[in-house]
């Protein structure tokens, strides 16, 4: 059921019920009133600085409430300060009051940033938009970084639901997406103008969920160094293309997903002897090689294959490596092959 079908039902169902319990419109009025606050409240909570301020307030509220309670059991007992209640009823209860408010204003406001309430919203939050929440030793937090975000393929993949929980893009990201937007090399400013497309449309997109935050590291200058900072805070894992990065993170025990690892161990795999169809488009480095590619990429070598390029043949695997970029599959004609066969 989608969060506003529920957040209505409450509004109402809180209205209908004040009206019948004490049979007053006004009654049913108030009772309106008070869910309607209660559900902006709670709209706040998944808003990162909104959320501060609301739980500084809630704060402030716990600490008023522990202080009154306090000064209500002092209240109570048969000792000195009872006897001098023009004391305790002065500057006394002003310190207890200020002091347990403002130190409950102020542990509302650096709690909301511990990982124990932002996994509390943000549990909730994945449900209300149709992700399952991560459990046990993960929160579902994912950072991306630049180089993921211009690549583009984090939105189809987390249109599939392959990758759950949310997405945390930091301010200070943008800043690096934004610096490439407004570069003065053509290339680079498609690039960062894509990024932005990519991000508007993962924000849109129902089935994901996508926070900008604007935690920052102001003691470190690198944005990779950055990210790996915000990821071990918060157990987060971070998403990218970057090899170096994705090696620092390691390092420091940050998990990190790599898209290009992803796609080459999705990779359809073929073995020595399978005929497989490819279009030859250029020469290859050695003699009479051809090159062509697979529809996902991969790099096919055809011994021979020169006199063929332009054209779509059939060619028998011979062999196939991996390597850190991805896979190369060699090759030879088919019908060479079988020539080759029946002449034997």
């Amino acid at each position: 059921m989608q969060i506003w079908v529920i957040r209505i039902i409450f509004v109402v169902g809180s209205t209908v019920t004040c009206y019948l319990i004490t049979k007053d419109l006004i009654d049913g009025f108030v009772g309106f009133i008070i869910a309607f606050i209660l559900v902006i409240i709670e709209g706040l909570l998944h808003v990162s600085k909104a959320r501060k301020y609301v739980a500084s307030v809630v704060g402030l509220v716990f600490g008023l409430l522990i202080s009154w309670g306090g000064l209500y059991l002092l209240k109570q007992t048969d000792s000195i300060l009872i006897q001098n209640e023009l004391t305790l009823s002065g500057l006394i209860q002003v310190s207890i009051i200020l002091g347990f408010g403002y130190i409950g204003m102020v542990g509302g406001y650096y709690i909301s940033e511990s990982v124990p309430i932002v996994r509390l919203f943000n549990s909730y939050r994945y449900t209300q938009m149709g992700t399952p929440y991560a459990t046990n030793d993960s929160n579902g937090f994912k950072l991306l970084d630049t180089s993921v975000i211009i690549d583009g393929r984090i939105l189809e993949i987390c249109e599939t639901q392959f990758i759950d929980g949310t997405l945390l893009i930091p301010r200070f990201v943008l800043n690096e997406l934004q610096h490439i937007a407004d570069s003065t090399d053509i290339l680079r400013r498609n690039k960062g103008r894509r990024g932005f497309d990519i991000l508007r449309s993962l924000q849109n997109s129902p089935s994901i969920a996508v926070e900008i935050i604007e935690e920052d590291v102001p003691h470190v200058e690198e944005v990779d160094a950055k990210l790996v900072h915000l990821a071990r805070k918060h157990y987060a894992k971070i998403i990218t293309n970057d090899l170096n990065l994705n090696k620092v993170a390691e390092l420091q025990g940050v998990t990190v997903l790599n898209i290009n690892e992803l796609a080459n161990a999705i990779r359809p795999i073929v073995v020595a002897g399978e005929i497989i169809q490819v279009h030859l488009q250029k020469v290859g480095k050695e003699p009479n090689q051809g090159v062509g590619y697979l529809d996902d990429g991969t790099m096919v070598i055809v011994e021979d294959g020169k006199s063929y390029i332009g054209q779509t043949i059939d060619v028998v695997v011979t062999q196939m490596l991996r390597t850190s970029t991805g896979q190369m599959i060699f090759a030879r004609n088919a019908d060479e092959s079988s020539s080759e066969k029946g002449f034997r």
